[in-house]
Order: structure tokens, then C-alpha cells, then sequence
């Protein structure tokens, strides 16, 4: 009777695969349990396969890197023990059983969040029972790690690097205490640094974060899929996977490091309009392109949707997202998926109010209006602007931007602006198709004015070459 009920269970979750996807998962155990050593394994009727944790650790190094971090390994591994199987004492066997290691990966890749809610708690901590903060925070740093660690293993980060980006460990750290600040009691209220760190959160807490924070199940089908190399190429990739990491252009090859990190390149890029999150091409950047406001205008003008990156001379780092191209007019642009954020000391997205519709702005060399470029807030006071007079900016929120509810997000009201960067997201708009030798009439608008009240029309429109993507940067 017995067996019975264990087959029906384990048919259930097996019956979740495609065909394909069911002899993916047999593949990886077989190869798992294979490598366990038992003379018996080879032959299932003689002893029936299991998987240790030794077995997974092995298989992790036998390449000279391994796919996953340790830790990670481990904590999978308790996922897996922590399955319970009908007539059995889950926990107690240190082998995983063929039906635990199926139901493992069906929870944790199809499941819903109730599934996916037990394990987690088990690859927090091997004991069950209420978690401290502290635990939560370690595991999702690890998990955090995990997916930079086997991105950049796979080769899948998709044109950036561990080389052309900044330091990913305090991006790291900056994302888990993002994700952790979701963390809500019973009461409703967010306990905050190192009271979070000591106090016990129960399960039904947990449950409540990951059913809001939708990374957590990304990212762990990320390990699994790309860390265990199993599932990983098959057609039922979720766009959010997809999308994890958009396509990088333009950097490659020009020994350029970003501003960005990869957990914060994630972060930003989720909270991008979907069908913007494919690709992001770099624009400008003021190590490559000077430090001029002319030049950044040159760049960055009727060039789509940008994500604009400043660090100021205290080394905080912060931008905004301005959903339309940047013209330079001396009325406010954009609508309300503009958004700014904070990359470092912490990592932070904040949306508009409705408030106001003072999404961005971009002005220069104009008599009567401010000059410069501004995201939220008011003439004189935005949550974002670098003075046209370049070098100079400010960040006025007090107590908050009216657009955005931001705080002031530079270490100084105002500030000097280090180093600055545009990168263009989703695909470039049609009138952007213009690439190579710039005209004068594309830098000088009023030139281009003065042709056209002259009643010269535009010789050189119809000879431009096209926009080439780099195709090399993938």
C-alpha cells in the first residue's frame, strides 16, 4: 500500500515534465548517482540508486572551477534531503532517494510558492523551526553569489563580465538587504538592521517574502538550471530568465568598467518596462566620451529609453530611468515608468507619486530656463540633476522628492559629479538609425535651425549610413 501511495506522489511531480525534461533530470541523476561509487549503483536492481552529498560536491569538482559555490552545493543537498517520502523518515538517510530528488527539483522549478516554501526553509537551515534574520540574510547573499558565480561560469552573461563591471560583491550584499528589507512581521511592520538580523521569523513570514519577492524563485531556478546544467536549454525558459541580464553592447573591447555591478544590473533591469529588458547599449560615458555636457547631449539625444548612472566624488552611486528619448526643450518629457534609484551605499527603485508629471528634463543654452539634465522634483530642487555647467549637480529631497519619494540620493546635497554613464534599453528607436561620422547639424541644432528657416533643405539626410549593431559584443 504503501509503495503505492510514494509512485502516485512521485507520478504526480514526474508528470509535470515534458518528455524531454524527464530524461534530462533521469540524465543528471543517473550521472549524480553513478559517481556515488556504491559497486552496486551500476546496476539499479542490485542496489537502488541514491545521490550524496559527497556525489554532488564531486561532480562540482571535477571541472577546475566549480559550477556552484560550495556552500550552495550543501544547501541543495539539505533541500533535497528534506523531502519527505511516504513510509519514510525524511532527514534521517544522508542518501537522496531517485523520488526525492524528482519531487526536489518539481517543487522548486514548477511548484507554487507552497512548495517551493518548505525547501527553502530547509536550505536556510538543516533544522526546521522558526529562523533568525541573520540566517535568512546569509542564505540569500549565497543565493545572490550563486547566480553571478554560475552566469559567469555558463558563459551566459550575455557581453558583460566579471572584468567590465564593478565589483560584484558589495552589489551582492547591497541586493540582499534590498530583498530582505521586504521582510514583513505578522503586525505588518519591517523590522530593520540588526533588529531583522536577531529576531525569529516563522514560517508563515517566510512564506508571505517569497510569495512577494519574485527574484527568490528566479534565481533559484537559475542555480539549478544553469549550476546543475539540467533544463536549462529547453523551450520553457520564463521570459524573467530570459530577461534575468539583458544583452550588453557597446562596452567590450573599449576598457571601459562600469558603474554597475551585476546584482544591481539585475535589480534595474526587473524594473524596466518588459519589452525593455533585452538589451542595453552604452551611450555615453565620460571616461570614454569627456567630460562635457555638449558631448553628453550628442550622445544621448533621440537615442530611446536610457537608464543614467552618476557617482559622485563620496562614491555614492545613483541614477533615474527615463522611459522616452531625451530632447532638449525647456518643458518637462517622459511619463510615469520614469523611475530613479540608488545603486550604492544601498540599492534601491523609486517610482513616481503622482504628484506631479516632472518625469525629466534636458535643457541647454537657453537664456530664461535652467540648463542642464533633472529627473523629479522642481526647477531648483530635482531628486537628479547635473548642472549644464558640468562637474556640478544636486540631489534635493527634503524630506523626499515630490516625483518619485526618493530621498537625497547623493552623499552631499550638492555635488561633484566622478564619473557618469547612459546606456540605452530595448531596441533603438527608428530615428536613432544613425551611426558613424555625426553631422554638425546633428550636434548643433541651432544650425540646423538656421538651415532650415534659410529654406536649405537637409543635403546630407539621405546619405547616412545605417546603424550597425556591434555585433562582436554578445
Amino acid at each position: 500500500k504503501m509503495g503505492n501511495a510514494e509512485s502516485n506522489a512521485y507520478q504526480n511531480h514526474l508528470s509535470r515534465f515534458l518528455p524531454e525534461e524527464q530524461s534530462d533530470i533521469d540524465g543528471l541523476f543517473d550521472t549524480l548517482s553513478g559517481s556515488s561509487g556504491s559497486a552496486g549503483a551500476k546496476n539499479a536492481k542490485a542496489a537502488k540508486k541514491t545521490v550524496t552529498l559527497a556525489a554532488l560536491q564531486a561532480r562540482e569538482s571535477a571541472h577546475t572551477r566549480e559550477p556552484l559555490p560550495e556552500p550552495m552545493t550543501a544547501r541543495l543537498y539539505n533541500g533535497m534531503k528534506s523531502i519527505d517520502l511516504p513510509g519514510k523518515s525524511a532527514g534521517l538517510s544522508e542518501q537522496i532517494a531517485k523520488e526525492q530528488f524528482v519531487i526536489f527539483m518539481s517543487n522548486l522549478l514548477k511548484g507554487n510558492a507552497d512548495e517551493k516554501i518548505s525547501i527553502i526553509m530547509r536550505m536556510i537551515a538543516k533544522t526546521g523551526g522558526p529562523l533568525k534574520g541573520k540566517q535568512i540574510q546569509e542564505f540569500i547573499e549565497d543565493l545572490i553569489t550563486s547566480v553571478v558565480h554560475v552566469l559567469s561560469y555558463r558563459k551566459e552573461l550575455k557581453g558583460w563580465s566579471l572584468e567590465n563591471t564593478r565589483d560584484s560583491s558589495s552589489g551582492v550584499k547591497a541586493l540582499a538587504s534590498e530583498l530582505l528589507s521586504e521582510l514583513k512581521l505578522p503586525d505588518g511592520t519591517k523590522p530593520v538592521g540588526s533588529q531583522l538580523l536577531e529576531t525569529n521569523l516563522d514560517q508563515s513570514v517566510i512564506e508571505d517574502w517569497v510569495y512577494r519577492v519574485p527574484q527568490i524563485s528566479v534565481f533559484l531556478s537559475v542555480v539549478i538550471r544553469q549550476g546543475l546544467h539540467v533544463l536549462h536549454s529547453l523551450p520553457d525558459q520564463t521570459n524573467d530568465i530570459l530577461n534575468l541580464l539583458p544583452h550588453c553592447k557597446g562596452i567590450k573591447g573599449r576598457g571601459v568598467v562600469s558603474l554597475f555591478d551585476i546584482p544591481a544590473i539585475i535589480y534595474i533591469n526587473s524594473h524596466l518596462p518588459a519589452e525593455m529588458q533585452h538589451k542595453w547599449q552604452l551611450l555615453f560615458s565620460s571616461r570614454l566620451h569627456g567630460e562635457s555636457f555638449s558631448q553628453l547631449c550628442a550622445h544621448i539625444v533621440n537615442k530611446g529609453p536610457c537608464v543614467v548612472i552618476i557617482r559622485d566624488s563620496d562614491d555614492f552611486l545613483f541614477g533615474g530611468f527615463a522611459s522616452h528619448s531625451w530632447e532638449v526643450k525647456p518643458q518637462f518629457q517622459g511619463d510615469n515608468r520614469c523611475f530613479l534609484f540608488s545603486v550604492s551605499p544601498t540599492l534601491a527603485v523609486y517610482t513616481y507619486t503622482g504628484y506631479n508629471d516632472h518625469y525629466m528634463y534636458l535643457n541647454h543654452g537657453q537664456q530664461t530656463m535652467p540648463n542642464g539634465l533633472g529627473m523629479g522634483g522642481q526647477h531648483g530642487y530635482f531628486g537628479l540633476w547635473i548642472d549644464s555647467d558640468y562637474g556640478k549637480g544636486h540631489s534635493k529631497a527634503k524630506p523626499r522628492c515630490t516625483t518619485y519619494n526618493s530621498p537625497q540620493l547623493s552623499a552631499k546635497e550638492d555635488f561633484t559629479l566622478d564619473a557618469m554613464e547612459v546606456w540605452a534599453v530595448g531596441d533603438a528607436p527608428e530615428s536613432a538609425g544613425r551611426k558613424g561620422k555625426k553631422s554638425i547639424l546633428d550636434v548643433d541644432p541651432q544650425a540646423q535651425a538656421l538651415l532650415e528657416m534659410a529654406g536649405k533643405s537637409r543635403q546630407s539626410e539621405g546619405l547616412r549610413e545605417p546603424v550597425q549593431e556591434d555585433e562582436g559584443d554578445d
